[in-house]
């Protein structure tokens, strides 16, 4: 299994985040309050989110912001990540093209998703938080959150979208471990997991519905605020440290990416990747590179969703989000992927998309795993499931420059490791694993709420 890392010093560790909403050739949509369909002001995020968080969501103006120094002296414990050139996957395809990946899964949390975690737990410290609440899928953001906190001094309540608490005991086990409280969603601690079980009593959760749970515990529990893992500018925001160091990587190699790739859930770790190479092509005369975001086949938001104003949880507390979306009562199936079982896409992400600035891809369950075997065996990672996503994207655009004979470049976002899903793998390797796919009656149903909610409102 050949490989070759291209390394930074520690020194290289970015000093600021990238804002790409300041450059954006077309600014997003305002993020609306539900009660008067008004533009929010930050201020207005002041009794969720900590103050600095909600500062930065709504920041058009800056397109740097700096990173404090004591988050950088954190991130110090696993950044810069290596760049890794893919031989042994390469060779697997015989593709003449080049691989690269950016190896996330080396934190102490396994996985991208501590880029924000640090930062927001930070920035509750900060301000004088005591406690923080959030929600997670498959358990990467709890996880992160979990040690996050854990290091801030801070008291931290996730919860674990249910079918994943029962399907992934491991990283339930990591959260408690670093001293988090984990509930299964939805339940009975809350007004939202009440009424959602009233009216299905086995329902497995999504994250909209933990995003729920978590908003409602933030805001009735005094000295606490709600931190989120993904879909949200700031978060994204922070995730740019993954781009910005890929780039002096790149540099480092000789080469420039003709194609940048990661999967999709909320839109975390494709913003973290994408963004830093995206700002180059609002640039005349810029390299046209591709961007794409591999999201499940089982909840297709950027593929088969509808543009339009949404809530970002079930039980509609937050916010009102110009964005791809399924419809906020969407219920996805049941798939590893946890991470990517959200309706909706991030703001950002969603304008771009719009705008033609990246493209998507919907990959099915068996096809995630297929290729995520292929890289383990190739490169000597197990990824997880959702980084199997990209994997999966990355293999098929490989072998079509080996059906055209093109040496193209890409570069694909490895967002964390599987060492803890290996019950998915279990049931992939005998056969137990099967493929969704969503009629198009179920999704006009799902997203048939979220259409009246715009009445009213110019798209």
């Amino acid at each position: 299994m050949e490989q070759k890392k291209f390394l930074l010093p520690e020194s290289e560790i970015p000093t600021a985040w990238y804002n790409i909403q300041a450059e954006m050739p077309n600014k997003p949509l305002p993020i609306l309050n539900p009660a008067t369909k008004k533009p929010l002001k930050s201020s207005d995020l002041y009794p969720i989110f900590n103050q600095a968080c909600s500062d930065q969501e709504l920041d058009r103006e800056h397109a740097w912001i700096e990173i404090p120094e004591e988050v950088r002296e954190q991130y110090r414990m696993y950044r810069v990540t290596p760049l890794v050139r893919a031989f042994g996957l390469e060779k697997a395809l015989g593709t003449p093209a080049h691989i690269y990946f950016k190896n996330e899964s080396v934190s102490p949390a396994g996985s991208h998703k501590l880029n924000s975690a640090l930062a927001q737990a930070y920035f509750c410290k900060k301000e004088g938080v005591t406690n923080i609440t959030t929600e997670t899928g498959a358990g990467q953001w709890g996880g992160a959150l979990s040690l996050a906190a854990k290091m801030y001094g801070l008291e931290c309540a996730v919860y674990m979208v249910k079918i994943s608490f029962e399907q992934k005991p491991y990283r339930r086990s990591i959260m408690q471990t670093f001293g988090a409280n984990v509930t299964p969603s939805p339940s009975m601690s809350t007004r939202a997991g009440k009424d959602i079980l009233t009216v299905d009593p086995n329902y497995g959760g999504s994250l909209g519905c933990a995003i729920s749970e978590a908003i409602e515990l933030a805001t009735t529990t005094p000295n606490c605020k709600y931190t989120l893992g993904s879909v949200l500018n700031h978060v994204c925001l922070h995730q740019t440290v993954i781009g910005l160091e890929a780039e002096k990587q790149m540099q480092l190699a000789g080469e420039e990416p003709d194609m940048v790739i990661a999967c999709f859930g909320g839109g975390s770790n494709f913003s973290g990747i994408a963004y830093p190479f995206l700002r180059h092509q609002f640039k005349k005369g810029a390299k046209k590179m591709r961007f794409i975001a591999a999201e499940p086949s089982a909840c297709p938001k950027l593929t088969r969703g509808k543009f339009e104003y949404d809530f970002g949880d079930e039980a509609g507390y937050t916010p009102l989000l110009p964005m791809y979306t399924l419809g906020h009562d969407f219920k996805p199936a049941n798939i590893h992927a946890g991470g990517l079982r959200y309706h909706g896409a991030g703001v950002l992400m969603s304008q771009l998309m719009k705008d033609g600035y990246m493209e998507a891809v919907d990959i099915d369950q068996l096809e995630s795993f297929q290729a995520g075997t292929l890289f383990a065996r190739s490169e000597g990672i197990i990824p997880a499931p959702e980084s199997c996503h990209a994997i999966a994207a990355t293999v098929r655009e490989a072998l079509k420059c080996k059906v055209a004979g093109e040496k193209k470049t890409i570069l694909f976002n490895l967002s964390g490791h599987g060492f803890v899903d290996m019950g998915a793998y279990d049931q992939y390797i005998n056969g137990d694993l099967q493929n969704y796919h969503i009629s198009d009656a179920d999704l006009e149903k799902s997203i048939k709420e979220a259409d009246a909610l715009n009445v009213g409102i110019k798209l």
